[in-house]
């Protein structure tokens, strides 16, 4: 019984995150042969505005983090990364206050 979370950054009609949905649970019951019924596949739809760090940003930290890895012997195709974000109002900090509120002492909007 995995259970799949699938995030992407723009919205699909609602007949393409049913076939997205589908094509991943179709791909664990032929790998994992799990049974067709057995399905706990979430589709997480993020609005590209709440995305705070640049694409380019991004690629940077993927890229910086697979060529650090590749120096201790870690090939590039066998790293995954998986950056979650969240906005700085989501998160409490420093006696429960927003973090949107507080100093943090660098920037988080880069």
């Amino acid at each position: 019984m995995p259970s799949t979370q699938i995030e992407v950054r723009r919205p699909y009609s609602r007949a393409d995150e049913v076939a997205v949905i589908d094509a991943v649970h179709d791909s664990l019951v032929a790998a994992f042969a799990i049974p067709p019924g057995d399905e706990h596949v979430r589709l997480v739809v993020h609005d590209p505005h709440r995305c705070a760090t640049a694409p380019d940003t991004k690629r940077s930290l993927h890229r910086g983090i697979v060529d650090g890895l590749a120096r201790v012997g870690s090939p590039g195709d066998h790293v995954t990364t998986v950056l979650r974000e969240s906005a700085t109002e989501d998160r409490g900090t420093r006696g429960g206050r927003a973090a949107c509120d507080v100093d943090l002492g660098f920037d988080v909007h880069v």
